[in-house]
């Protein structure tokens, strides 16, 4: 989402957080366990937000896991990271430039940085901190992202060398959100999926390696907001799934065509949570009141199962753990919700723990409370709250200083390393156990 102001460098000897990546230079083939520890695109793969990690720490002592490194000029931003290959690829405005950054996953310095697009300062309501929003995508030795003004940019992941750009405004009669484009670039097949809103196509695929596009969605013109698209197989036919303010739809693959969708009046302000697809079923939450819904779309267009509001998500994200749903609802504090029938199972208002975002890996979840920095860790049960451990963050930004910003980048645990970002501090730490 959002941040702004002058870098401070912050004594602290471990700062990177949400972004690993790309391999080595020439990019080798990868083994099994390499391919294991890949986090490529926003909420992992599969978009779901949960890590394939094994073996970690259950409990953690009281001063938190160990700090491995820190980076300190990850520019303003709240993007999340991408992780492939031992690299890691983040977002951040630095110099009044939008810039895709690479490091070195294991000492967390920076390999190259090339700028796709301008610092978004006086094109949205910067109440709230300027900088890119959005996490890169990586796949076959390419990496996408975009600015916030919707400056859609291809490089080579292993040198940022640029390949091809777009302009959503421009090119494609898309309007900038209020606080600025959002979206995570989907990469599907040859396919690159992104959502520059409006009368032209609401919905757009391109060519990944040479920017031809390929298609725009028919029936769908409503403007952008700050989900990510998910791709399914629904009775085997591939579709796209985003959610506007006020509309769920499903696009068609190969086409674009509108398969289906459903009303989403509730939808006030900005919605933002990604969708999240399970068995020909689709739930999606909204913050400002909204609540949150299940509709079934196997059957060739979307019936609703349940609607209600024991979770209204922000933008700290949801994720579907063996039938239950986590994440923290407005009001509510972290919560279980059950996926099937929407019942609530638990929910704890904790002091410090009211609002934030969630990951999750090996049957707990790792929640970021965006008010004071503070991490938390939680089993991943239906049965009750069961917090095993928090920490803060080992420094705090100065880029927030004068916004109204929080700390909003989710965090990330792949390779056994948990990763966290309060924008221009990156951090990273030992979770395996």
């Amino acid at each position: 989402m959002i941040l702004t102001m002058k870098t401070t460098p912050v004594i602290y000897p471990a700062l990177t957080a949400l972004a690993l990546v790309f391999g080595s230079p020439q990019m080798p083939a990868q083994d099994p366990a390499a391919k294991a520890a890949d986090w490529p695109t926003w909420r992992g793969a599969t978009r779901d937000g949960l890590s394939p990690d094994k073996g970690l720490i259950k409990e953690w002592p009281a001063d938190g896991p160990k700090l491995l490194w820190s980076f300190e000029k990850a520019g303003k931003g709240y993007s999340s990271p991408s992780i492939t290959g031992g690299r890691i690829y983040l977002t951040g405005s630095r110099g009044g430039k939008a810039e895709i950054i690479c490091l070195d996953a294991a000492k967390g310095k920076e390999l190259w940085s090339t700028p796709i697009g301008v610092d978004p300062e006086k094109g949205y309501n910067t109440g709230w901190g300027g900088g890119p929003r959005g996490a890169p995508t990586v796949s076959d030795g390419l990496v996408y992202a975009m600015s916030a003004n919707g400056e859609l940019t291809c490089l080579t992941a292993d040198k940022g060398v640029r390949k091809w750009s777009k302009d959503f405004v421009k090119d494609f009669g898309g309007k900038v959100p209020d606080w600025g484009y959002s979206e995570s670039p989907l990469v599907d097949g040859d396919q690159l999926v992104v959502t520059p809103g409006g009368k032209d196509g609401a919905i757009v695929a391109f060519d990944k390696k040479s920017g031809k596009e390929l298609w725009r969605s028919k029936g769908l013109e409503d403007n952008a907001q700050y989900s990510s698209l998910v791709a399914a197989d629904v009775k085997g036919k591939r579709q796209y799934i985003q959610l506007f303010m006020n509309t769920l739809a499903g696009v068609d693959a190969k086409t674009g065509d509108l398969l289906w969708s459903s009303k989403w009046p509730q939808g006030r302000t900005a919605v933002i949570p990604t969708p999240i697809y399970e068995d020909g079923k689709v739930y999606i939450t909204s913050g400002y009141g909204a609540g949150s819904k299940l509709v079934k779309i196997d059957g060739g267009k979307a019936e609703e199962v349940w609607e209600n509001k024991v979770m209204k998500n922000h933008h700290g994200g949801v994720v579907l753990v063996d039938g239950y749903l986590y994440g923290f609802s407005d009001g509510g504090g972290l919560v279980c919700q059950d996926f099937k029938t929407g019942e609530q199972k638990w929910n704890n208002r904790g002091e410090g723990s009211q609002k934030g975002a969630v990951h999750y890996a090996d049957g707990m979840l790792y929640c970021m409370d965006e008010e004071e920095g503070s991490v938390f860790l939680v089993e991943a049960t239906p049965d009750g709250f069961k917090e095993k451990g928090r920490f803060p963050m080992p420094g705090k930004t100065k880029l927030r200083e004068g916004t109204n910003g929080k700390v909003w980048t989710h965090p990330v645990v792949i390779g056994g390393k948990l990763y966290l970002r309060d924008q221009d501090l990156l951090f990273c730490f030992d979770v395996k156990g």
